[in-house]
């Protein structure tokens, strides 16, 4: 069976830990693109082209160390504006998608240029407030000295730029279900998700 989830939205809104839900609750493999930009991200910080880092990525480079920094972050959503950058990753991500059994993908693109015809789309929101001080909290965490007010202006200046973009900018595709985790906990969060997509598995079943 194919079916495919598209989970996109800003930093730190939830996306992927309502990602990984779906992906347990139904045995669906995941993919967080995301963790692709920050990898040719990491790789520009060293020296290498974008196009080069992103043509040349390794599953090596996906699970290094350090991806998670501010530095990476920055990185990442500068290369993830490039079209070339982009393109380089688009078929990596789709053939994922097309996988049997069934995948997640979480990140920015995936319901509107990635996977448009993904079978369950979800666009996943919080204040600015609560993503940062989630990510001060994840970062201070993995001993990063940072502030949550530099946190904030970080994940403003991020989501301009990913929502600015001409290549693919980060919106909500038409048929989505948007998720605000603003007040949710975890569980609520993920119960939400996993009942979107558990009525379009359904839905397709009955068909």
């Amino acid at each position: 069976m194919k079916f495919t989830v598209a989970v996109d939205g800003p930093a730190a809104a939830g996306k992927g830990t309502v990602a990984r839900a779906i992906a347990a609750e139904f045995g669906f493999a995941h993919l967080d693109t995301g963790l692709l930009y920050r990898a040719v991200g990491r790789r520009v910080l060293e020296g290498v082209p974008p196009e080069i880092a992103a043509s040349t990525l390794r599953h090596g480079d996906v699970v290094r160390d350090g991806l998670r920094a501010p530095e990476v972050s920055r990185a990442a959503s500068e290369v993830a504006a490039l079209p070339d950058v982009r393109q380089a990753l688009v078929e990596f991500q789709r053939e994922f998608a097309g996988r049997d059994g069934g995948a997640v993908l979480d990140g920015r693109d995936i319901g509107t240029v990635i996977c448009p015809d993904a079978e369950a789309k979800l666009f996943v929101i919080a204040s600015d407030a609560t993503r940062a001080h989630r990510r001060w909290l994840e970062l201070t965490a993995a001993g990063h000295d940072v502030t949550e007010a530099g946190v904030l202006d970080d994940i403003r200046e991020r989501d301009a730029r990913d929502a600015g973009r001409r290549d693919a900018p980060m919106k909500a595709a038409s048929d989505a279900v948007v998720l605000d985790t603003s007040d949710l906990d975890v569980e609520e969060a993920a119960a939400f998700a996993l009942e979107v997509v558990r009525t379009r598995l359904e839905g397709r079943e009955g068909v």
